[in-house]
């Protein structure tokens, strides 16, 4: 099938409630460009510098997510123009964006990163962790950030009920500020899912999944 159809196959199989992310890591701008003319603005990018360059040569009416590993001294290439910023995972990070965002006149919404696989590769903050920053002062204190809800990454295994244990525990925490609402923190974004358990995501209150090689095929 082709990309268009790969998209329109997947988004006609979503619930309302979710939001597609196609995911273009590695991929070429004109495979992107087949998806923007197929409709779907929604862009996640892993690495900063393939972000920028795809960000300068597409439509500026693409809402760009950065989903990947987020290093403090790059946050101020993307500040200009990220729609959103998934893999938050410390104050120092938060902090960063907060100080770049100010400089361009912007509040950029960010995702918690919570670590909830049974991997050492993967990043993220503990609940316990996440828990202590959401109600620090040091939070309070960032004018030109806002936290809009929490990331997740699930364990790399074909054992399907340990994948949905593993996001129903990032969902239930989720839940627990669900009636926590500051200028800069009101959840209502859960970002779990990639193309190979995006499905158990959504069964477990996935409200935005990346989906990179179901969209595009695999990478060459």
């Amino acid at each position: 099938m082709s990309i268009a159809n790969n998209l329109h196959k997947i988004k006609s199989s979503l619930p309302p409630q979710v939001t597609l992310i196609a995911v273009t890591k590695t991929h070429p701008v004109n495979k992107l460009q087949e998806v923007y003319d197929a409709g779907h603005k929604i862009f996640g990018e892993n690495k900063v510098q393939e972000l920028v360059d795809k960000y300068e040569v597409l439509p500026k009416d693409i809402q760009w997510h950065l989903i990947g590993h987020l290093q403090s001294n790059k946050v101020k290439y993307i500040a200009p123009f990220v729609s959103l910023i998934h893999s938050v995972d410390s104050l120092k990070l938060l902090q960063e964006i907060n100080k770049q965002a100010e400089k361009n006149n912007r509040i950029i919404n960010c995702l918690l990163q919570i670590y909830i696989a049974k991997e050492e590769t993967k990043f993220g903050l503990s609940f316990e962790e996440a828990e202590e920053l959401v109600a620090s002062a040091e939070l309070k204190a960032l004018k030109n950030i806002k936290i809009v809800g929490f990331m997740g990454m699930a364990t790399n295994t074909d054992r399907k009920e340990q994948i949905s244990n593993e996001f129903k525990s990032l969902k239930t925490f989720y839940d627990k500020f669900h009636n926590v609402s500051t200028f800069n923190f009101e959840l209502s974004n859960l970002s779990m899912g990639m193309s190979s358990d995006y499905h158990l995501a959504i069964e477990q209150g996935s409200t935005l999944v990346r989906v990179g090689s179901s969209i595009f095929g695999q990478r060459g």
